[in-house]
């Protein structure tokens, strides 16, 4: 009885991981289809010097590349994007978000009175 349920045990066990791994292979697979997506549409509508910014950008800030590129492709989308994106232009726009997210910290030091 113990070897039966050992095996029905290291069955469904070999299942669940088979099923682990199928959905793990889909999602890797999805995400690969809409990072060719993104950046199919991001060579029609950036130029080759924006685009390699972008990548610059990516390199260094992951989150604030996403979100342009987010931006971008919606921009895109809607039509109110006409002309490819320059490396000026760009700039730009890199230059008006990190104004907008940058954080300012202000260190104030109070002498203790400890002498």
């Amino acid at each position: 009885m113990s070897d039966e349920y050992d095996a029905e045990l290291d069955e469904l066990l070999r299942r669940k991981a088979l099923e682990q791994q199928r959905k793990a292979l889909e999602e890797q697979q999805r995400k690969a289809e809409l990072e060719a997506k993104k950046d199919a549409i991001l060579r029609v509508i950036l130029t080759p010097e924006a685009r390699q910014r972008l990548a610059n950008v990516k390199l260094v800030k992951p989150e604030l590349a996403e979100a342009i590129e987010n931006q971008l492709i919606a921009l895109a989308q809607s039509g109110r994007i006409q002309a490819p994106i320059t490396d000026e232009e760009l700039k730009e726009i890199l230059a008006q978000l990190t104004n907008q997210t940058r954080k300012d910290y202000k260190i104030t030091i109070r002498e203790r009175g400890w002498k």
